[in-house]
Protein backbone atom coordinates (compact mmCIF):
# COMPACT_ATOMS: atom_id res chain seq x y z
CA UNK A 1 0.00 0.00 0.00
CA UNK A 2 1.08 3.61 -0.64
CA UNK A 3 1.75 4.99 2.09
CA UNK A 4 2.21 8.85 3.30
CA UNK A 5 4.06 9.73 6.52
CA UNK A 6 3.81 13.65 7.52
CA UNK A 7 6.34 14.71 10.22
CA UNK A 8 10.06 14.74 11.20
CA UNK A 9 9.65 13.65 15.25
CA UNK A 10 10.16 10.24 16.95
CA UNK A 11 7.03 8.70 15.56
CA UNK A 12 7.22 10.20 12.13
CA UNK A 13 10.67 8.18 11.58
CA UNK A 14 9.94 4.94 13.50
CA UNK A 15 6.65 4.70 11.47
CA UNK A 16 8.61 4.96 7.89
CA UNK A 17 11.17 2.64 8.88
CA UNK A 18 8.27 -0.18 10.23
CA UNK A 19 5.88 0.36 7.45
CA UNK A 20 8.86 -0.02 4.93
CA UNK A 21 9.99 -2.96 6.23
CA UNK A 22 6.25 -4.27 6.56
CA UNK A 23 6.66 -3.80 2.40
CA UNK A 24 4.61 -0.78 2.13
CA UNK A 25 5.67 1.93 -0.19
CA UNK A 26 6.32 4.64 1.63
CA UNK A 27 6.67 8.70 1.31
CA UNK A 28 8.26 10.57 3.85
CA UNK A 29 7.77 14.32 4.20
CA UNK A 30 8.59 17.18 6.94
CA UNK A 31 8.82 20.88 5.82
CA UNK A 32 12.06 20.90 7.39
CA UNK A 33 14.32 20.07 3.99
CA UNK A 34 17.56 20.54 5.09
CA UNK A 35 16.88 18.30 7.96
CA UNK A 36 15.62 15.60 6.03
CA UNK A 37 19.11 15.91 3.86
CA UNK A 38 20.49 12.55 5.48
CA UNK A 39 17.46 10.73 4.53
CA UNK A 40 17.70 11.34 1.05
CA UNK A 41 21.31 11.30 0.72
CA UNK A 42 20.86 7.48 1.89
CA UNK A 43 17.35 6.41 0.84
CA UNK A 44 17.09 4.60 4.28
CA UNK A 45 16.27 4.90 7.88
CA UNK A 46 18.62 3.09 10.67
CA UNK A 47 16.29 1.46 12.70
CA UNK A 48 16.81 -0.16 16.15
CA UNK A 49 14.77 -2.35 18.21
CA UNK A 50 14.81 -6.39 19.90
CA UNK A 51 15.48 -7.62 16.75
CA UNK A 52 18.86 -5.78 16.23
CA UNK A 53 20.12 -2.52 13.88
CA UNK A 54 19.78 -2.70 10.57
CA UNK A 55 19.41 0.13 7.45
CA UNK A 56 15.93 0.32 6.38
CA UNK A 57 15.31 1.69 2.15
CA UNK A 58 12.62 4.71 2.00
CA UNK A 59 10.78 4.75 -1.08
CA UNK A 60 10.71 8.27 -1.26
CA UNK A 61 11.88 11.37 1.47
CA UNK A 62 10.47 14.75 0.65
CA UNK A 63 10.20 18.09 1.61
CA UNK A 64 7.20 18.36 -1.26
CA UNK A 65 3.99 17.66 0.52
CA UNK A 66 2.25 17.63 -3.19
CA UNK A 67 4.60 14.39 -4.32
CA UNK A 68 4.10 12.99 -1.07
CA UNK A 69 0.73 12.72 -0.64
CA UNK A 70 -0.07 11.49 -4.75
CA UNK A 71 -1.30 8.55 -4.78
CA UNK A 72 -1.34 7.61 -1.34
CA UNK A 73 -4.20 5.54 0.21
CA UNK A 74 -3.15 6.21 3.47
CA UNK A 75 -2.05 9.37 5.12
CA UNK A 76 -0.71 8.68 8.45
CA UNK A 77 0.36 11.77 11.00
CA UNK A 78 2.29 10.67 14.00
CA UNK A 79 2.84 14.16 14.84
CA UNK A 80 1.60 16.43 18.02
CA UNK A 81 -1.39 18.22 17.80
CA UNK A 82 0.27 21.64 17.96
CA UNK A 83 1.73 20.56 14.40
CA UNK A 84 -2.02 19.61 13.15
CA UNK A 85 -3.23 23.07 12.05
CA UNK A 86 -0.17 23.70 9.75
CA UNK A 87 0.55 20.32 8.46
CA UNK A 88 -3.68 20.36 7.25
CA UNK A 89 -3.13 23.92 5.59
CA UNK A 90 -0.38 22.83 3.36
CA UNK A 91 -2.10 19.14 2.39
CA UNK A 92 -5.79 20.58 1.57
CA UNK A 93 -5.07 21.47 -1.76
CA UNK A 94 -3.66 17.96 -2.63
CA UNK A 95 -6.06 15.60 -1.17
CA UNK A 96 -8.03 13.14 -3.35
CA UNK A 97 -11.06 11.07 -3.11
CA UNK A 98 -10.84 7.79 -1.55
CA UNK A 99 -7.92 8.71 0.91
CA UNK A 100 -7.79 7.84 4.66
CA UNK A 101 -6.11 10.59 7.02
CA UNK A 102 -5.16 8.54 10.52
CA UNK A 103 -3.98 10.43 13.26
CA UNK A 104 -2.11 8.77 16.19
CA UNK A 105 -2.76 10.14 18.29
CA UNK A 106 -4.99 12.80 17.43
CA UNK A 107 -6.43 14.98 20.17
CA UNK A 108 -9.89 15.13 18.44
CA UNK A 109 -7.73 16.35 15.62
CA UNK A 110 -10.21 14.08 12.96
CA UNK A 111 -12.77 16.42 13.43
CA UNK A 112 -10.65 19.62 13.99
CA UNK A 113 -9.14 19.08 10.40
CA UNK A 114 -11.95 18.15 8.53
CA UNK A 115 -13.37 20.87 9.04
CA UNK A 116 -10.25 23.09 8.46
CA UNK A 117 -9.89 21.50 5.50
CA UNK A 118 -12.98 22.04 4.16
CA UNK A 119 -13.03 25.35 4.90
CA UNK A 120 -9.99 25.70 3.13
CA UNK A 121 -11.59 24.85 0.07
CA UNK A 122 -11.33 20.93 -0.34
CA UNK A 123 -14.83 18.83 -1.27
CA UNK A 124 -12.13 15.81 -1.94
CA UNK A 125 -13.90 12.56 -0.06
CA UNK A 126 -11.31 11.82 2.78
CA UNK A 127 -12.31 10.14 5.96
CA UNK A 128 -10.61 10.77 8.91
CA UNK A 129 -9.31 9.02 11.98
CA UNK A 130 -7.54 8.83 15.15
CA UNK A 131 -6.30 6.36 17.94
CA UNK A 132 -5.34 6.86 21.57
CA UNK A 133 -1.77 6.53 21.24
CA UNK A 134 1.81 6.48 18.75
CA UNK A 135 1.76 2.90 17.14
CA UNK A 136 5.24 3.12 18.80
CA UNK A 137 7.38 4.18 21.90
CA UNK A 138 10.21 5.58 19.88
CA UNK A 139 13.35 7.85 20.43
CA UNK A 140 15.48 9.03 17.71
CA UNK A 141 19.13 8.49 18.23
CA UNK A 142 20.67 10.38 15.63
CA UNK A 143 19.74 12.49 12.32
CA UNK A 144 18.40 9.26 10.63
CA UNK A 145 18.57 6.53 13.17
CA UNK A 146 15.44 5.97 15.69
CA UNK A 147 14.93 3.43 18.37
CA UNK A 148 11.59 1.45 18.50
CA UNK A 149 11.25 0.15 22.68
CA UNK A 150 7.89 -1.11 21.85
CA UNK A 151 4.89 -1.50 19.15
CA UNK A 152 1.27 -1.16 19.81
CA UNK A 153 -0.82 -4.46 20.10
CA UNK A 154 -3.97 -2.60 20.75
CA UNK A 155 -5.10 0.48 18.50
CA UNK A 156 -8.74 1.89 19.09
CA UNK A 157 -10.00 4.13 16.03
CA UNK A 158 -12.41 6.50 16.05
CA UNK A 159 -13.69 7.98 12.53
CA UNK A 160 -15.07 10.94 11.34
CA UNK A 161 -17.37 10.87 9.97
CA UNK A 162 -18.34 7.81 11.60
CA UNK A 163 -20.21 6.94 8.52
CA UNK A 164 -17.08 5.82 6.51
CA UNK A 165 -15.42 3.91 9.30
CA UNK A 166 -15.49 0.69 7.58
CA UNK A 167 -13.59 1.93 4.49
CA UNK A 168 -11.30 3.56 7.07
CA UNK A 169 -10.77 1.05 9.09
CA UNK A 170 -9.89 -1.41 6.47
CA UNK A 171 -7.29 0.79 4.69
CA UNK A 172 -5.79 1.32 8.29
CA UNK A 173 -5.71 -2.25 9.32
CA UNK A 174 -3.45 -3.24 6.40
CA UNK A 175 -0.54 -0.63 7.94
CA UNK A 176 -1.81 -1.74 11.33
CA UNK A 177 -3.68 -5.15 11.59
CA UNK A 178 -4.39 -4.40 15.65
CA UNK A 179 -6.69 -1.64 14.82
CA UNK A 180 -9.98 -1.97 15.91
CA UNK A 181 -13.13 0.48 16.14
CA UNK A 182 -13.88 2.33 19.12
CA UNK A 183 -16.96 4.48 17.47
CA UNK A 184 -16.96 7.96 16.34
CA UNK A 185 -14.12 10.62 16.44
CA UNK A 186 -15.26 12.04 20.02
CA UNK A 187 -14.48 8.39 21.58
CA UNK A 188 -11.28 8.05 19.58
CA UNK A 189 -9.89 11.22 21.15
CA UNK A 190 -11.23 10.31 24.60
CA UNK A 191 -8.95 6.83 24.41
CA UNK A 192 -5.65 9.20 24.08
CA UNK A 193 -3.63 8.91 26.91
CA UNK A 194 -1.30 11.77 26.50
CA UNK A 195 -3.47 13.80 27.95
CA UNK A 196 -4.19 11.91 30.82
CA UNK A 197 -0.82 10.19 31.90
CA UNK A 198 1.56 13.35 30.77
CA UNK A 199 0.03 16.31 33.27
CA UNK A 200 0.26 14.84 36.24
CA UNK A 201 3.45 13.77 35.37
CA UNK A 202 4.44 17.40 34.75
CA UNK A 203 2.91 19.12 37.52
CA UNK A 204 4.02 16.88 40.19
CA UNK A 205 7.26 16.63 38.93
CA UNK A 206 7.93 20.69 38.25
CA UNK A 207 10.79 21.37 40.99
CA UNK A 208 12.83 18.49 39.65
CA UNK A 209 12.27 19.59 35.98
CA UNK A 210 13.47 22.24 36.53
CA UNK A 211 16.27 21.58 39.15
CA UNK A 212 17.68 18.49 37.33
CA UNK A 213 19.11 18.88 33.96
CA UNK A 214 17.93 15.61 32.72
CA UNK A 215 14.82 13.62 34.84
CA UNK A 216 12.99 10.77 33.51
CA UNK A 217 9.79 11.53 34.33
CA UNK A 218 8.53 8.05 34.06
CA UNK A 219 11.17 6.26 36.37
CA UNK A 220 11.57 7.98 39.28
CA UNK A 221 9.21 10.68 38.52
CA UNK A 222 6.75 8.05 38.93
CA UNK A 223 5.80 7.60 42.33
CA UNK A 224 3.05 6.36 44.30
CA UNK A 225 1.27 9.59 44.97
CA UNK A 226 1.80 10.32 41.18
CA UNK A 227 0.23 7.26 40.32
CA UNK A 228 -2.91 7.77 42.46
CA UNK A 229 -3.86 11.02 40.82
CA UNK A 230 -3.12 9.73 37.31
CA UNK A 231 -5.41 6.90 38.59
CA UNK A 232 -8.07 9.23 39.50
CA UNK A 233 -7.50 11.08 36.32
CA UNK A 234 -7.99 8.32 34.07
CA UNK A 235 -11.55 7.43 36.33
CA UNK A 236 -12.48 10.80 35.33
CA UNK A 237 -11.76 10.04 31.72
CA UNK A 238 -13.97 7.09 31.81
CA UNK A 239 -16.55 8.66 33.67
CA UNK A 240 -16.72 10.95 30.38
CA UNK A 241 -16.95 7.85 28.12
CA UNK A 242 -19.31 6.87 29.78
CA UNK A 243 -21.61 10.16 30.34
CA UNK A 244 -21.04 10.63 26.75
CA UNK A 245 -22.52 7.26 25.91
CA UNK A 246 -19.18 5.75 24.54
CA UNK A 247 -18.85 1.94 25.73
CA UNK A 248 -15.45 -0.47 26.96
CA UNK A 249 -12.97 -1.39 26.73
CA UNK A 250 -11.99 2.13 27.88
CA UNK A 251 -8.38 1.28 27.84
CA UNK A 252 -7.65 2.11 31.46
CA UNK A 253 -3.90 3.58 31.95
CA UNK A 254 -3.98 1.23 34.59
CA UNK A 255 -3.41 -1.60 32.85
CA UNK A 256 -0.32 0.14 31.09
CA UNK A 257 1.31 -0.24 34.73
CA UNK A 258 0.25 -3.25 35.92
CA UNK A 259 -0.83 -6.03 33.45
CA UNK A 260 -0.44 -6.59 29.26
CA UNK A 261 -3.98 -4.98 28.56
CA UNK A 262 -3.18 -2.18 27.49
CA UNK A 263 -2.49 -0.42 24.29
CA UNK A 264 1.66 -1.69 24.09
CA UNK A 265 1.04 -4.49 26.30
CA UNK A 266 3.17 -4.72 29.02
CA UNK A 267 5.16 -2.29 28.11
CA UNK A 268 5.86 0.14 30.82
CA UNK A 269 9.32 -1.74 32.45
CA UNK A 270 10.27 -2.32 28.59
CA UNK A 271 10.22 1.87 28.91
CA UNK A 272 11.83 3.05 31.62
CA UNK A 273 14.62 -0.29 31.19
CA UNK A 274 15.76 1.93 27.62
CA UNK A 275 16.58 4.71 29.50
CA UNK A 276 15.29 6.74 26.13
CA UNK A 277 12.58 9.11 28.25
CA UNK A 278 15.45 10.67 30.76
CA UNK A 279 15.74 13.72 28.87
CA UNK A 280 15.62 17.43 29.21
CA UNK A 281 12.18 18.67 29.35
CA UNK A 282 11.16 22.54 29.39
CA UNK A 283 8.43 22.91 31.36
CA UNK A 284 6.88 25.92 29.59
CA UNK A 285 7.07 24.34 26.01
CA UNK A 286 7.58 20.64 25.99
CA UNK A 287 4.83 19.22 24.21
CA UNK A 288 3.68 17.08 27.53
CA UNK A 289 2.52 20.93 27.86
CA UNK A 290 1.41 22.55 24.95
CA UNK A 291 -0.19 19.75 23.38
CA UNK A 292 -1.21 17.22 26.05
CA UNK A 293 -2.38 20.16 28.55
CA UNK A 294 -3.46 23.54 26.73
CA UNK A 295 -5.36 21.41 24.03
CA UNK A 296 -5.66 17.39 24.91
CA UNK A 297 -6.70 18.09 28.78
CA UNK A 298 -8.85 21.37 28.32
CA UNK A 299 -10.75 19.17 25.69
CA UNK A 300 -11.30 16.58 28.01
CA UNK A 301 -12.11 19.05 30.83
CA UNK A 302 -14.95 20.82 28.24
CA UNK A 303 -15.74 17.45 27.58
CA UNK A 304 -16.68 16.52 31.50
CA UNK A 305 -18.91 20.03 31.89
CA UNK A 306 -20.68 18.77 28.57
CA UNK A 307 -21.30 15.41 29.85
CA UNK A 308 -22.34 16.88 33.47
CA UNK A 309 -19.13 14.78 34.92
CA UNK A 310 -17.81 15.74 37.78
CA UNK A 311 -13.65 16.02 36.76
CA UNK A 312 -12.03 17.93 39.65
CA UNK A 313 -8.42 16.81 38.90
CA UNK A 314 -8.52 17.37 35.63
CA UNK A 315 -9.83 20.97 36.35
CA UNK A 316 -7.41 21.56 38.83
CA UNK A 317 -3.99 20.63 36.84
CA UNK A 318 -5.36 22.93 34.35
CA UNK A 319 -5.65 25.23 36.63
CA UNK A 320 -1.97 24.80 38.07
CA UNK A 321 -0.44 24.65 34.19
CA UNK A 322 -2.53 27.38 33.85
CA UNK A 323 -1.15 29.32 36.82
CA UNK A 324 2.44 29.21 35.89
CA UNK A 325 1.72 29.66 31.80
CA UNK A 326 -0.12 32.84 32.79
CA UNK A 327 -3.68 32.20 31.06
CA UNK A 328 -6.92 30.59 31.56
CA UNK A 329 -7.20 27.06 29.56
CA UNK A 330 -10.40 26.48 29.98
CA UNK A 331 -10.49 29.09 26.93
CA UNK A 332 -8.78 26.31 24.73
CA UNK A 333 -9.20 26.00 21.24
CA UNK A 334 -10.23 22.49 21.23
CA UNK A 335 -12.92 22.64 24.06
CA UNK A 336 -15.96 22.21 23.44
CA UNK A 337 -17.55 25.88 23.47
CA UNK A 338 -14.20 27.16 20.91
CA UNK A 339 -15.33 24.63 18.52
CA UNK A 340 -19.21 25.17 18.51
CA UNK A 341 -19.80 21.73 20.45
CA UNK A 342 -21.38 23.10 23.49
CA UNK A 343 -24.79 24.59 22.32
CA UNK A 344 -25.41 20.92 20.72
CA UNK A 345 -27.80 18.27 22.35
CA UNK A 346 -26.60 15.17 22.51
CA UNK A 347 -28.57 13.45 19.19
CA UNK A 348 -27.21 16.67 17.36
CA UNK A 349 -23.63 16.27 18.45
CA UNK A 350 -24.10 12.19 18.02
CA UNK A 351 -25.63 12.94 14.34
CA UNK A 352 -22.70 15.17 13.17
CA UNK A 353 -20.08 13.34 14.46
CA UNK A 354 -22.10 10.22 12.47
CA UNK A 355 -22.33 12.15 9.46
CA UNK A 356 -20.07 14.61 8.65
CA UNK A 357 -19.77 18.09 7.30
Amino acid sequence: MKIAILGGGHGAYAAAADLSENGHDVRLWRRDAQALVPVQQTGSITLKDAQGVRDVPIALATPDIAAALRGAELILLPTPATAQHDIAAAMAPHLVDGQVVFLAPGTFGSYVLARQVWAAGCRADVAWAETGTLPYLARKHGEREVNVTVRAVRLPVGVYPECQAARALAVIAQAYPCVHSCGDALSGALMNAGPVIHPPLMVMNAAPLQHFERWDIHNEGTQRAVRDVTDRLDLERVAIRTGLGHAAPHYPLADHYNNDQWMYGDAHKKLVKSGDWRETIDLYTHRYITEDVVLGLAFMASAARYAGVDAPIAHGILAIVGGFLGRDLRLGSRTFESLGLAGLSAPELKQRLHDGV
